[in-house]
């Protein structure tokens, strides 16, 4: 049985005694049927009371031969680093998700899925193009109304905030339901990706989830929603909602 600590000191980088295991899976990453091992490795700067991470970095142990390879990671730093194995190109092989916390107050997160095959590196996914691709505008109308607008997709969505309440809306509204004043919100960048099987056939696709904000960042509004799938090349959507608090509104 393969066994490993959660904090192992020294055993992924002997020359640096702050680097420690962060989470570990195994699985089939490089396609030659035999299983490797793969971590996330980082620095805890402020001791193991501290749920910050630093330096976190990929690591891959080839089952077969015991070679290893090392991924760096432009966004390196945060809290709860995990790993999640699986198929998301559709080559059978396992690809590597890997998700960080920033720890910011939009809850936002970072997110990279690599593929490994042949022991090559390859970015399927990078959280950073994915929220310079998903734009948005946010307009507060008359009437109690949000409007939601998908650059990327090219939809428009109404949300009906009178769940908000009447002390919320009496701010924002006269009482004809006529704005005060001309106020836009904003959507966050990503917050959450899942890895979602929706067909059932072994290969996942993605769920995104970005907060809509309204006036300031804890006036949340809902969430933009976005299912993903691979077409070959890249990630592209085939599903999109926008949901409030329980409730979820279409197109």
């Amino acid at each position: 049985m393969f066994y490993y600590p959660m904090y192992f000191p020294r055993y992924m980088d002997s020359s640096n005694k702050n680097c420690y295991i962060l989470d570990f899976k195994k699985g089939d990453v490089n396609g030659d049927g035999v299983i490797d091992y793969v971590y996330l490795i980082g620095d805890l700067p402020y001791g193991k009371e501290s749920p910050f991470r630093d330096n976190i970095r990929l690591k891959i142990i080839d089952g077969k031969t015991n070679a290893v390879g090392i991924i760096k990671l432009k966004e390196n730093a945060g809290y709860n680093p995990t790993l999640f194995l699986g198929d998301f190109s559709g080559d059978k092989i396992d690809d590597i998700l890997i998700s960080i916390n920033s720890g910011g107050s939009g809850g936002y997160a970072f997110y990279y899925i690599y593929s490994f095959v042949n022991n090559k590196p390859k970015i399927l996914f990078d959280f950073e193009k994915f929220n310079a691709a998903y734009m948005y505008e946010v307009n507060y109308l008359d009437d109690y109304k949000v409007e939601v607008i998908s650059k990327n997709t090219n939809t428009k969505y109404t949300l009906d905030i009178t769940y908000k309440g009447a002390s919320y809306l009496s701010e924002i509204y006269d009482k004809n339901g006529k704005l005060k004043e001309l106020i836009k919100g904003w959507v966050n960048p990503l917050g959450g990706l899942y890895p979602i099987d929706f067909q059932r056939d072994g290969t996942y696709e993605l769920y995104a989830e970005q907060r809509i904000a309204g006036r300031y960042n804890a006036d949340g509004l809902g969430y933009v929603q976005t299912s993903l799938k691979w077409n070959g090349q890249r990630f592209v959507y085939f599903f999109q909602t926008v949901g409030i608090f329980g409730k979820n509104l279409m197109q």
